[in-house]
């Protein structure tokens, strides 16, 4: 129970469960610790389990056909990792899931979930409302990478998560805005003149 209080914390943002339901919540999910470089999820694996993180940092992302590696997401303390699509149809992942940091994360089992929601009426709508934040954060990320320069790109994610920036390596972080580590390094230069 002492590794579920930052995700009883999180959960109580949203819904308020009684302690037995707590107690309940509590008794279905698993509790891991992956070392730096370890991965939570191989593309082409199908996503068993939805991990709350407790510490760490880690990066979704998917290698294309050239073998190069495209970063989709970030997720650090008190965010959600998976990749939804292949957990929800339990059908082989498109994404990797990798700690960039030693990580410790709560997963939630796919066996599990269904009697969560039957046990805890409450948790179906706390994973809606996440779910719904997930898909509305991903259109907006969608619509900024077509309408915002690369410069704008890189100051809304310098804006909204510097504490990410501070935890990845450029190159990583030039991936995810979608360009080479070469031109955010330009980028940065152009920002820093007066």
């Amino acid at each position: 129970m002492e590794h579920a209080k930052p995700l009883l914390n999180y959960i109580r943002k949203h819904v308020t469960l009684s302690e037995e339901e707590e107690v309940f919540l509590c008794s279905k999910i698993d509790y891991r610790k992956y070392l730096k470089g370890q991965y939570i999820l191989q593309q082409g694996d199908i996503s068993t389990t939805q991990c709350f993180i407790l510490s760490g940092c880690t990066k979704m992302f998917f290698v294309d056909n050239d073998g190069q590696e495209h970063i989709v997401m970030f997720s650090i303390e008190d965010w959600w990792t998976s990749d939804l699509g292949s957990f929800v149809s339990q059908t082989p992942s498109d994404f990797n899931v990798q700690c960039l940091e030693a990580s410790e994360v709560i997963q939630f089992p796919y066996e599990t979930i269904e009697s969560l929601f039957e046990g805890i009426p409450k948790l179906e709508r706390f994973f809606r409302k996440i779910i719904e934040q997930a898909f509305v954060a991903s259109q907006k990320r969608i619509i900024q990478n077509f309408s915002l320069s690369a410069k704008e790109r890189y100051q809304l994610f310098h804006s909204k998560y510097p504490q990410i920036e501070q935890r990845i390596p450029q190159y990583m972080l030039a991936s995810y805005l979608g360009f080479t580590k070469e031109f955010l390094s330009k980028v940065k230069k152009e920002l820093l003149k007066p």
